[in-house]
C-alpha cells in the first residue's frame, strides 16, 4: 500500500511523459498496473489528468505564459509540469474546485523540495482561476492544442472544414471501441454478463459486431473481457478484417500483427477453420498477443518474432490473405494516444513511409496467386497512404480489388472501387485509417 497522493502519481508520470519523453500509454498503463489497488475513482481521475494535461500542453503553456514572468521553457521541469496539469483541472474538470487545484499545487510543490516556489505556484493559479472566463484562443494551434504544421498539413490535404471536424473529433471525449467475439456466446449472453458487471454497449455497426463500451472502469474489469468474448478494437481496425474477404481454411498471415486484433479477427471469421500466423518484431509485442489469443480462446493462430523486412521463403506464394496493417505516424488516433502530436514530424513521416516501402515488396511474396494483400495504417498523410498504394500498384503488378461492398453502407465511398479508402475522425465515426485491398494476378 501507498499514501501517496493520486495527484502525485500523475505529477510523477507526467514528468516521464512530457520531460523524458517516453510513450503516454506506456507510462499510464504501468503506473496503474503498479498501484492496481486504487479505488477505480482515484484511476479514472489519474488517467484523466495525466491524459489530458498531455493533450492540452499547447494550450496550457499559452495560458501559463499569459500570467508568469518566467517563461515556461525556463521553469524548474517540476514547477512547469505541476502547473501544465494545475491549469488543465482549472479549466477541463469543472467537479474539482479551482481552490482545491490550488492548494493541491502548493502542497506538491512544498513536498518535492521547491518550498521556496511554492509563492510563485499560487501567485499564478490563482491569477488564471480569476481570469480564466476572460481568456481567448488566438488560433486553432491553442485552441486545440495542435501543432500548427499538423493543422496545416491537413488542410492542404482534406481542405479547411474536414480539417476542423478532425480537430474537434480529437478534442472529444476517447471512447472504448469493442468488437463482440460471435464465436463464443450470443450478443445477448455478452449483454447480459456486461450488465452484472455494471457495463452496458452502445450500437455503433452491430452488424459487424462493433460496439462503443459503456463502462467507467478499466475493460479487463469485465468477465466478458477476461473471458475473450469482447475485442477492444476501434471500427476501423475491424474493418480492414472484414474489407480482406476472408473465407473459412484460410492461410492468413498478420506481419505486423501487435496486440492481435485483426489476427483473431480473421480466426473468427474462419470459425476456428484454417490457420492464422501473425507476427511482430520484439518478444514483449509478441507476449501480448499471445495474451490475447489465449483470452480468445482461438486455437487456429499462431504468434511469432518476426521482423517484416526479412523475407521467410517458408511462406512464399502460400498465404490466401497477407495483412500489413504497417508501422506508421499514427496520425489517425491521436484521439486516444495524445502525445503523438508531440512526436510526430514531417522527417518521421518520411522515413515511415520509406520504412512501408521497404516492407512491402517482401510482404508481397507470400501471396499466393489469387490471394489478397490488405495494406492498412491509422495514419491520415499521403505519403504512408495512397502514394505507396499507388506505388505498389505500379511496381507489384496486383490489382486493386473493388471492397465497396464489403462495407456497411453508411461508410462506402467512391475510392473503394478503385481498392481504398481514407477514413478519417469528425467524417467517419473511428480513428483515421486507411485501408485498402490488392489481388495477386493468377
Amino acid at each position: 500500500m501507498t499514501d501517496i497522493p493520486v495527484r502525485e502519481l500523475a505529477l510523477d508520470a507526467l514528468m516521464e511523459i512530457l520531460e523524458e519523453g517516453r510513450f503516454c500509454h506506456i507510462v499510464i498503463g504501468r503506473t496503474l498496473d503498479k498501484y492496481a489497488y486504487l479505488p477505480r475513482q482515484d484511476r479514472a481521475f489519474l488517467k484523466r489528468v495525466t491524459e489530458g494535461t498531455v493533450e492540452y500542453r499547447i494550450r496550457a503553456d499559452y495560458i501559463l505564459g499569459l500570467y508568469s514572468s518566467v517563461k515556461v521553457s525556463r521553469m524548474k521541469p517540476l514547477i512547469r509540469t505541476l502547473l501544465r496539469m494545475s491549469v488543465y483541472q482549472i479549466f477541463e474538470m469543472d467537479r474539482v474546485p479551482d481552490s482545491a487545484v490550488c492548494n493541491e499545487a502548493v502542497k506538491l510543490a512544498k513536498k518535492r523540495g521547491f518550498r521556496g516556489l511554492a509563492g510563485f505556484v499560487n501567485g499564478i493559479l490563482r491569477n488564471i482561476s480569476r481570469n480564466k472566463d476572460t481568456i481567448t484562443w488566438p488560433d486553432d494551434e491553442i485552441r486545440y492544442s495542435m501543432p500548427a504544421w499538423l493543422i496545416d498539413r491537413w488542410s492542404r490535404e482534406y481542405g479547411r472544414e474536414t480539417c476542423l471536424r478532425m480537430l474537434e473529433a480529437f478534442a472529444g471525449e476517447s471512447r472504448v471501441t469493442v468488437r463482440i467475439n460471435s464465436g463464443k456466446k450470443t450478443r445477448e449472453e455478452v449483454l447480459h454478463l456486461l450488465e452484472q458487471d455494471g457495463a452496458s454497449l452502445i450500437p455503433l455497426y452491430p452488424e459487424n459486431g462493433v460496439y462503443i463500451l459503456d463502462y467507467s472502469g478499466a475493460p479487463d474489469n469485465l468477465t466478458a473481457f477476461r473471458e475473450g468474448l469482447l475485442a477492444i478494437q476501434d471500427l476501423s481496425s475491424s474493418l480492414a478484417g472484414d474489407a480482406a474477404g476472408i473465407r473459412e481454411g484460410d492461410l492468413v498471415l498478420d506481419v505486423c500483427g501487435a496486440p492481435g486484433g485483426k489476427a483473431l479477427h480473421a480466426a473468427e471469421i474462419m470459425h476456428g477453420t484454417g490457420q492464422v500466423i501473425v507476427r511482430d518484431l520484439s518478444e514483449e509485442k509478441v507476449e501480448r498477443i499471445r495474451e490475447n489469443i489465449a483470452r480468445s480462446g482461438y486455437e487456429n493462430v499462431r504468434a511469432e518474432v518476426f521482423d517484416a523486412r526479412e523475407f521467410d521463403p517458408d511462406l512464399e506464394g502460400k498465404c490466401d490473405i497477407v495483412i500489413a496493417d504497417l508501422p506508421c505516424s499514427g496520425l489517425g488516433v491521436i484521439g486516444r494516444k495524445p502525445d503523438i502530436r508531440y512526436h510526430a514530424s514531417e522527417e518521421g513521416i518520411a522515413s515511415l513511409a520509406a520504412l512501408q516501402r521497404e516492407i512491402l515488396p517482401v510482404v508481397c511474396r507470400y501471396v499466393k496467386p489469387g490471394g489478397t494483400l490488405v495494406y492498412s495504417t491509422c495514419t491520415t498523410t499521403g505519403e504512408e497512404n495512397i502514394d505507396n498504394f499507388r506505388w505498389l500498384v505500379k511496381e507489384s503488378g496486383f490489382l486493386p480489388v473493388d471492397i465497396t461492398e464489403r462495407f456497411p453502407e453508411g461508410l462506402r465511398k467512391e475510392t473503394m472501387k478503385e481498392g481504398y479508402v481514407q477514413l478519417l475522425p469528425g467524417t467517419d465515426p473511428c480513428d483515421g485509417f486507411f485501408i485498402s485491398v490488392l489481388s495477386r494476378k493468377e
